[in-house]
């Protein structure tokens, strides 16, 4: 008994601090052993096809929803008006347009994603297998090797040509359609613009009045070598095209020796030397209106294309790439300044339709 307990104590003497070396450290035999991979375990599918059949149905279903999705989102684009307001349960009045929308793309999307995630889960290989770590630059070999996997991975999907068709179609047919969601949102930038960039308020007999004071213009008010701004009469800072109507056919008078001019055009057009112009810079629409006198050259302060008014406004420097416009101008009865017409070409940028 007495051995058996002396064996004992000298044995738990030994874990005791002051028997301890303090210097030395306890290693495990491989305290970073690789653990490895557990046993590959295959799944229902794997070895009951017809489970995996059921599997197929349920992806080209997901598929085949989402193609109907798009289908009824492009339907309630085109049909629910954009004012109409519902009552649904528990969301309360809201627009049709936007929860048709909203529910239609949202399920469409959805349905892809849960689609292929139900692919991958259930159909695709789940086999994981170790690979070493190699540099950035593959070797031909390794390339072979990636191509080699990536095919039999194909085939192991089931997305091949000989296995799975149906389902592999209708992820085609739903990723197809998804876009046609994007396309038919290109309607909301607006309608298409026509001719109306062709046109602007100018017409015969139409007053040209002063852009500050709103009041008609008289040959006597322009002075030469002055240069002064003008708009068509009618024209209220408050109506709701004000803005895209002035945008096309705001313009500049200036009055010049009739001498200095020097394209006949340009001269027949005006009245008595006093020439006008559109003043919105042909190249991306700033107003060009720093005037020049001694060398009757506008200025356009964006990117500096500059317009010899002296001369059809023809461009002298700059991107611009057409001269600005002239208005044919006269006098009526009471001595006002007024326009002969609308402009001749589209004032303002280049546009595709413009040629």
């Amino acid at each position: 008994m007495s051995s058996e307990t002396g064996s004992s104590k000298d044995v738990s003497e030994e874990h005791l601090p002051h028997k301890q070396d303090p210097g030395a450290v306890t290693v495990a035999d491989d305290p970073f052993a690789d653990p490895g991979l557990p046993a590959h375990e295959p799944r229902k599918q794997d070895i009951d096809e017809r489970a995996a059949k059921r599997s197929e149905r349920v992806v080209t279903l997901l598929f085949a929803l989402s193609s109907l999705a798009t289908v009824g989102f492009i339907v309630s684009y085109l049909l629910i008006p954009i004012d109409k307001i519902v009552y649904i349960w528990p969301f309360g009045h809201v627009s049709g347009l936007n929860f048709a929308l909203g529910w239609t793309l949202g399920l469409a999307l959805f349905c892809i994603g849960a689609g292929a995630v139900h692919w991958a889960r259930t159909l695709m290989s789940d086999e994981e297998v170790p690979d070493e770590r190699h540099p950035v630059a593959a070797s031909p070999e390794v390339k072979a090797q990636v191509l080699e996997d990536f095919r039999a991975g194909t085939q192991e999907s089931g997305i091949g040509f000989g296995r799975r068709k149906m389902m592999r179609n209708s992820l085609l047919g739903a990723m197809a359609l998804v876009p046609l969601s994007g396309v038919v949102l290109l309607r909301d930038l607006g309608p298409a613009p026509g001719d109306k960039l062709f046109h602007t308020k100018w017409a015969a007999g139409k007053r040209i009045v002063n852009e500050n004071t709103g009041l008609p213009l008289r040959p006597e008010d322009i002075t030469v070598g002055s240069l002064t701004q003008a708009m068509p009469e009618g024209m209220d800072l408050h109506d709701h095209d004000f803005h895209s109507e002035i945008a096309k056919a705001a313009v500049m008078l200036v009055r010049l020796e009739p001498a200095d001019i020097k394209d006949e055009q340009s001269a027949d057009w005006g009245h008595e030397g006093i020439l006008c112009f559109s003043k919105i810079c042909t190249h991306i629409g700033c107003p060009a209106t720093l005037y020049e006198r001694q060398t009757h050259h506008a200025l356009c302060p964006c990117h500096q294309s500059t317009f010899d008014l002296s001369d059809g406004a023809r461009v002298l420097f700059g991107p611009a790439g057409h001269p600005l416009p002239q208005l044919r101008i006269t006098t009526n009865d009471d001595g006002e300044l007024v326009a002969m017409g609308d402009f001749a070409e589209p004032p303002g940028p280049s546009f595709w339709e413009r040629g």
